[in-house]
């Protein structure tokens, strides 16, 4: 693969906010790559951008982007972009960090070209082979948290109330997703909606539950709650302001465990603080065929990912590529989640991009679900793409 040029761009994601592409060039076309950014973000998680912002990672790639001019590489799987990472690392010892969103949108460029020049498809090309599956999709229907910025008055303390359908086809869960958000709408009289197009209501946890699980029951769907209990953490206490109330770490466990019971919950995503792995396992005991998610614990790094495994605080993580910043770490975490039963959850960002590359990785990797909102464009084409893979397969 030469590479005849690559244009790195500053763009606006689904939030207004900038962030970063490229355009990589080769003799076979051209290869566009954009990275999503998160709200709500583990304090593991790599950074983004070098510490002086997102200016000087966009000036330093200009740099890294005229080295790459008139190299070649071969790229015939995801290990050899150990040629690329190599570079990226000599760049950075010398120049400083562009950041875990920059090396995201390099790397997935580069794929997208090998992918090509093998004459595949990129969940093809990441796959290496392995029969792929269908995942089913996580819907985001109703927000709160960090979320939910555009209510001034109280909103609900967990960040996102999940729709999950169990159905043979992708298209008909997406289907059954919409039928139901709009349902959701009906039923809460709102007409707002957060960053991730869920709709915002001032009710409580509890009250939205109750609508949820009304929706769930009328459409056939299971539901779950990100909590993002990290967001609302502060000095050893769960503070909430809906209610206005304070949980200390047993009061939160025996709250979400009440909460799964009584509401029948499928999916329960970072129940407590992000450093809290007993309190993680103590849920994950008690809470049966519920999937237990790790995503600020487990930030797709390995080395957390790994005590969440042995301490089996989780049955699930959230998977975000560029929340590690590098594929090889992502592929080195799912095989960790595939040795151990970890269903995996590839997830969207709530600053989102019209790249579709998110539904490739799902599928490429084995991903049992993709979580990435119910309605609005940059949720949609992730959707789209995976109902095209599934003719594909078909």
């Amino acid at each position: 693969m030469f590479v005849k040029e690559v244009k790195p761009k500053i763009i606006k994601d689904s939030r207004r906010e900038r962030t970063i592409s490229v355009v990589l060039k080769t003799y076979k076309g051209k290869f566009f790559s954009s990275a999503p950014s998160g709200k709500s973000c583990g304090k593991n998680e790599v950074e983004p951008y070098n510490k002086k912002g997102i200016g000087e990672s966009f000036r330093l790639l200009k740099v890294f982007a005229k080295i790459l001019k008139g190299k070649n590489f071969i790229i015939r799987e995801v290990e050899d972009l150990k040629k690329l990472n190599e570079l990226i690392e000599k760049f950075e010892n010398r120049y400083g960090k562009i950041g875990g969103n920059c090396i995201y949108v390099l790397q997935t460029a580069f794929l997208r070209a090998g992918a090509r020049e093998k004459k595949k498809e990129l969940w093809e090309f990441i796959s290496g082979g392995r029969k792929a599956k269908i995942p089913m999709p996580v819907g985001n229907c109703i927000g709160g948290g960090l979320h939910a910025g555009k209510i001034k008055n109280k909103k609900p303390d967990f960040q996102e109330f999940l729709l999950i359908p169990d159905e043979k086809k992708f298209s008909h869960a997406v289907t059954m997703n919409i039928f139901a958000y709009r349902y959701a709408r009906k039923l809460l009289r709102v007409k707002k909606k957060d960053d991730e197009s869920a709709w915002e209501t001032n009710k409580t946890n509890e009250e939205v539950l109750d609508v949820l699980k009304k929706v769930g029951e009328k459409y056939g769907l299971r539901i779950g709650v990100d909590v993002a209990a990290s967001t609302f953490y502060e000095r050893g206490y769960y503070k909430y302001k809906n209610k206005e109330l304070i949980r200390d770490k047993v009061d939160q466990s025996d709250y979400m465990e009440r909460l799964i019971k009584k509401y029948g919950l499928f999916y329960v995503e970072d129940p407590m603080n992000e450093d809290d792995f007993s309190g993680f396992k103590e849920i994950n005991n008690l809470a049966g065929r519920t999937l237990v998610v790790g995503d600020d614990l487990t930030t797709t790094n390995l080395k957390s990912t790994r005590h969440a495994v042995a301490s089996s605080s989780i049955n699930a993580m959230i998977i975000k590529p560029n929340q590690i910043g590098d594929i090889f770490e992502v592929k080195k975490v799912v095989e960790l989640c595939r040795k151990h039963n970890i269903k995996m959850v590839f997830s969207h960002r709530s600053g989102e991009t019209m790249d579709d590359a998110l539904a490739d990785y799902c599928v490429g990797f084995g991903g049992d679900f993709i979580k990435c909102g119910i309605l609005g464009k940059e949720r949609l084409i992730k959707l789209k793409r995976i109902m095209d893979i599934e003719k594909e397969m078909d």
